[in-house]
């Protein structure tokens, strides 16, 4: 069964947001076996000079390379990152399981994004859109793309 983990930073703190992830996590429990792990987000007022958000960015990055084991094929939410259509994530996860990367860590950076030794680390970088999306809401997001890959993986139905 795929292993996989989705890492991110903070916590979700809006119960209609907490009880979609909760609704998509036990979805996709057929399907294969997640963990939801949590890291600690730094202190970010709105003003913050470059370096000050730098620092942010490394503290969370710490927190999630700690995280992240050697065998972890790193797939970072990245809004430069390459996009797919559901079928091509279905495609995507099915190459990878077919390769023998059956450890999956989806990464979702903070309000700053994310430092750049876990961009390096990421085997993949993913674009959900060009828009911005707030990293609490990418949770359930991620958690509801990869539950509709695996339903079109299997050839099972799911609403269009």
């Amino acid at each position: 069964m795929l292993q996989a983990k989705a890492i991110a930073v903070g916590k979700v703190k809006e119960k209609y947001l907490q009880d979609g992830i909760k609704e998509y996590t036990k979805r996709l429990s057929s399907y294969l076996r997640l963990d939801i792990i949590e890291v600690a987000d730094e202190p970010c007022p709105e003003k913050l000079s470059a370096a000050e958000e730098d620092r942010v960015r490394e503290k969370e990055g710490e927190r999630i390379l700690k995280v992240l084991n050697p065998q972890d094929y790193v797939v970072l939410l990245d809004l430069k990152g390459k996009e797919l259509t559901s079928p091509e994530l279905a495609n995507f996860i099915d190459e990878l399981a077919l390769h023998g990367r059956s450890n999956i860590a989806w990464v979702i950076g903070g309000s700053l994004g994310v430092a750049d030794e876990v961009r390096e680390r990421a085997d993949f970088r993913w674009s959900f859109s060009k828009l911005t999306f707030p990293h609490q809401l990418m949770r359930m997001m991620l958690l509801e793309q990869v539950y509709r890959a695996m339903k079109i993986s299997k050839g099972e139905p799911y609403h269009k």
